[in-house]
C-alpha cells in the first residue's frame, strides 16, 4: 500500500497559507477518489482505498516526522519505500513540482523532522514551488501568508498538475515521473 503525507499546519488559521500546499494535494486526491478522513491512530487523519493510505498529520509542520513514524510502527503492511511526502518548497518557482526519491531537507523542517524520526532521507518526495516574485524573506512568514488573489489561477493550476502527477507516480513509479514532470513550467511569475 502506497502511503502518500501532505505537509500542512492543523487548524482553520493556517489553512489557506503556503505552507499548506501538501495538505492542498492531499486534499484534492481524496475528494477525486471520494473518500473521507478518518481518525488515525496517532497524530494524524487519514483516508484509504485498496491502493493508497492518504494522511494528513495533525502536528504542526516542524513536527511531521512523529506522525510518519506512528504510521510506520502501527500498519504492518506499510513500508518506508511505500512513502511519498507532498510538500512546499520556497526555492523552487510557483508553477514548477519536483519528485525526489532521496535527499536533505533542503531546510524544511518538516522534512527535517521525517528524516529525524525515521532515522533515514531515502523516500520518495514531491516539492511543489511556492517561490513569487514577492518579498520572501524572512521564509517562516512568507510561508504562513496565503497567496495574493493575483495568484488564485496559477495555485489551482498546480494543484491539478501535481494531481495529474501523483497519479502519474502511483502507476509508473519514481523514475519515469521525475523524466515527465520534472521540467519548468511557462510561468514567468509575473
Amino acid at each position: 500500500m502506497k502511503l502518500i503525507v501532505g505537509l500542512g499546519n492543523p487548524g482553520t488559521k493556517y489553512a489557506s497559507t503556503k505552507h499548506n500546499f501538501g495538505f492542498w494535494i492531499i486534499d484534492q486526491l481524496v475528494s477525486n477518489r471520494s473518500l473521507k478522513y478518518k481518525l488515525g491512530k496517532g497524530d494524524f487523519i487519514f483516508a484509504k482505498d485498496q491502493e493508497c493510505f492518504f494522511v494528513k498529520p495533525t502536528n504542526f509542520v516542524n513536527n511531521s516526522g512523529v506522525a510518519l513514524k506512528q504510521i510506520l510502527q502501527y500498519y504492518d503492511n506499510i513500508h518506508i519505500d511505500d512513502l511519498i511526502v507532498v510538500y512546499d518548497d520556497i526555492d523552487i518557482q510557483l508553477g514548477n513540482i519536483r519528485f525526489k526519491p532521496a535527499g536533505a531537507d533542503g531546510g524544511h523542517n518538516g522534512i527535517k523532522s521525517i528524516i529525524y524520526h525515521l532515522e533515514t532521507d531515502t523516500f520518495d518526495r514531491l516539492k511543489v514551488g511556492i517561490a513569487t516574485n514577492l518579498q520572501m524573506r524572512p521564509s517562516e512568514k512568507y510561508v504562513l501568508k496565503p497567496f495574493p488573489m493575483k495568484f488564485k489561477k496559477i495555485v489551482n493550476e498546480v494543484i491539478d498538475t501535481t494531481v495529474d502527477g501523483m497519479n502519474y507516480y502511483l502507476q509508473y513509479g519514481i523514475n519515469k515521473t521525475m523524466n515527465k514532470y520534472n521540467k519548468k513550467g511557462n510561468w514567468n511569475g509575473k
